[in-house]
């Protein structure tokens, strides 16, 4: 089976790698201070490597941001430099969401048959006399103005340039995903103009210069405009919000920005600690004065529900179906000319298994609905259904299968083991196809993630990692997923 194309690295780059996986292997770490919680205070990232022995268990201290003095300059060419000292990355959790004394069985799972797909390039035109082997089922095209990937856009502007270069543009995609977070760019007040978020305009020019379509994703709102600060949230005053998105959109960022998903997962706690009420209708109290301030803006740009995680019902969390109905029920079916963000994860299941076996078939790695692909998508839109919603579409803004498959550690969780990196390029592509060519109720699906794995992250065995398409810890970085996508897309790489 012949070898699917790969970016190459440059010797210059590999070579400086090398050399830095060699100078940290021989020197002893300074202990990093660590603090263990469900939604870092910060989501800065930074590319450089760190020790590889576990620091000890001690209190984890938010990490220091040092800005270079700023003076204001209007001039085109004007830069802003932030460097970060420390940072710890965004560690929300990926996994399946259950109750406490749930227990997830240990079963590999059944997996149906779903063909290896594989780039094969033609090969000689067979001799009279020549009998043609099997041949591995080619990459479906795909429409790539339809697929999306999330980047982590805390870094640099130049690291910043080269990913959207050399790491985005080579897989073909149309839409570039980025979470805006609100408490970081905006610390000290409604009118902070600072080198943050001057920094952050200018990356979302950057990205939408070689043809993205940009959706922003606006979560975690700053301590000044809540008084409860356990975990992440939204404002004590829904118009905070509001104020917030206006003031963005009234900058650079408005004119290239094509979507806009208001918050993320609210129906988890730690997403939604504060004073509005931790159900669909608390959620529509948000949505609502967000969704005229981007119609004040624009008719144009697509107003995407937030992404809602598939979870059961238990202390922090509501289940997502049952989330939906109560937005429902608190008047979304008035808005039509929005689209219903979902977070259909498949976890260890293939995309095309179904939940749940009859008692006398052999059960799967999980018999609960939450934890398949094609049950969530189906289920999801039962509901709008029933609503009046038959004609809106649905937006996948986040999926995707982790592996743990050539790690240097162990996975954080069992069902991480079941897929392996092929798989995961195989699962993706063909949720893919089904999405984009066999239902007609899909607009964009938006695959989590490019490049959100760090030396830290897969040091400290996070979820992120698992998904992550680019990922520091393996050789090549480029997992065979991120080749697929070039491939079923005709992008630049898969040529």
């Amino acid at each position: 089976m012949p070898a699917m194309k790969r970016t190459r690295t440059p010797l210059s780059l590999m070579t400086a790698v090398v050399l830095a996986v060699l100078l940290f292997a021989c020197t002893t770490p300074e202990p990093i201070q660590v603090r263990i919680t469900p939604t870092p205070n910060a989501t800065i990232t930074v590319a450089t490597a760190v020790p590889t022995s576990t620091p000890p268990e001690t209190t984890l201290e938010a990490p220091i941001l040092t800005l270079t003095p700023y003076a204001p300059d209007t001039s085109p060419t004007s830069e802003v430099t932030v460097e970060v000292a420390a940072a710890l990355p965004d560690a929300t959790i990926r996994g399946p969401l259950v109750s406490t004394d749930y227990q997830l069985p240990t079963l590999p799972p059944v997996i149906i048959d779903i063909p290896t797909i594989t780039n094969t390039p033609p090969g000689p035109t067979p001799g009279p006399t020549d009998t043609p082997g099997p041949s591995p089922t080619p990459y479906p095209t795909l429409d790539g103005d339809r697929i999306g990937l999330q980047l982590d856009s805390n870094l640099d502007f130049e690291s910043w340039e080269r990913l959207i270069a050399d790491r985005a543009v080579p897989t073909g995609v149309g839409w570039i995903k980025i979470q805006v977070n609100w408490a970081f760019l905006q610390p000290d007040g409604p009118d902070d103009w600072n080198p943050q978020m001057q920094l952050f305009e200018r990356q979302i020019e950057q990205a939408a210069r070689p043809g993205f379509n940009i959706l922003l994703s606006i979560a975690k709102a700053p301590s000044w405009t809540r008084t409860d600060l356990t975990e992440d949230g939204p404002p004590d005053d829904p118009q905070e919000l509001a104020d917030f998105i206006a003031f963005m959109l009234g900058t650079k960022i408005g004119p290239v920005t094509s979507a806009i998903e208001v918050w993320n997962e609210p129906n988890l706690i730690r997403e939604w600690r504060g004073t509005l009420p931790h159900n669909g209708a608390g959620y529509m109290t948000l949505f609502r004065p967000a969704y005229d301030a981007i119609r004040a803006y624009s008719p144009d740009i697509t107003i995407v529900t937030a992404g809602l995680a598939p979870t059961s019902t238990f202390e922090g969390a509501v289940d997502d179906r049952d989330f939906l109905r109560q937005m429902y029920q608190a008047g979304l079916s008035s808005y039509t000319d929005v689209v219903i963000g979902i977070h259909p994860y498949g976890w260890g299941n293939p995309p095309d298994a179904r939940c749940c076996g009859e008692p006398d078939e052999e059960p799967g790695w999980d018999e609960d609905p939450h934890f398949f692909f094609y049950e969530n998508i189906e289920e999801m839109r039962q509901i709008m259904n029933e609503n009046g919603h038959q004609t809106v579409p649905l937006w996948i803004t986040e999926f995707g299968w982790a592996t743990w498959d050539g790690m240097p550690n162990e996975a954080p969780e069992l069902w991480m083991t079941y897929n392996t990196a092929q798989e995961q390029a195989n699962y993706t592509v063909r949720a893919l196809e089904i999405g984009l060519q066999e239902r007609d109720d899909i607009g964009v699906m938006i695959l989590w993630n490019l490049n959100f794995a760090n030396p830290f992250i897969v040091e400290q065995r996070s979820e992120i990692a698992g998904y992550s398409l680019l990922n520091p810890a393996i050789f090549p970085q480029e997992r065979p997923l991120y080749n697929a996508l070039a491939v079923v897309t005709g992008g630049p790489e898969g040529e």
